[in-house]
């Protein structure tokens, strides 16, 4: 009975993929958006959880976070990014590709189980634990279980003439989340626009 209550919990792989995350940047504008259910196997423990975060630097555009997996290993590397991002001021990509380096090569970080999507005007980035930084085909980027199925939707989208970039991102992690049995459809949107 104690083995088949265990089942219900999640494994490492499942523990960081159930979420929908999508970030969409187009004419000088990233919004970013996230459903905000959290699960332990099938169940839902949480309906109201905040999987974005504003990264704000002095002098410099804001940088959106957002984050799938284990909330304490997401906020750890959140932190990591911040110390990053300060010491590579308005350099995004060389600070994600320093988190991704640490990430891979230290001892304790390496069992860190998330994924983060970072997105700022001037590029939106993906980051696992595998040491993998992909910079977004057409600035749509996305993780968890529900993000491919909004990443699709987004480009499906994103050339149609007249739709921002929020509009796509609502749509599409709407579309996203709906074919996820581990999101919700209710969602925290965050979003930065170039400064001028």
């Amino acid at each position: 009975m104690l083995r088949a209550a265990l089942k219900t919990f999640p494994t490492r792989w499942a523990s960081y993929r159930t979420t929908t995350i999508l970030a969409v940047r187009k004419d000088g504008q990233v919004v970013m958006m996230g459903d905000k259910e959290v699960t332990a196997g099938g169940v839902i423990v949480k309906s109201t959880a905040k999987k974005l975060r504003v990264i704000s630097q002095k002098d410099q555009t804001d940088v959106l976070v957002g984050f799938a997996g284990s909330v304490a290993d997401a906020l750890s590397l959140l932190q990591r990014l911040e110390g990053k991002l300060d010491e590579f001021p308005g350099q995004l990509l060389r600070a994600c590709v320093e988190l991704a380096k640490s990430w891979r090569s230290d001892k304790y970080l390496r069992r860190l189980e998330a994924t983060i999507v970072v997105g700022a005007p001037d590029g939106v980035y993906t980051i696992d634990g595998m040491g993998n930084v992909l910079e977004a085909d057409e600035g749509v980027a996305c993780a968890g279980s529900g993000g491919y199925m909004a990443l699709a939707a987004a480009k499906a989208l994103y050339d149609i003439e007249g739709l921002t970039a929020e509009q796509i991102c609502k749509k599409a992690i709407s579309i996203g989340a709906s074919m996820d049995s581990h999101s919700n459809t209710t969602f925290d949107m965050i979003k930065v626009e170039q400064k001028k």
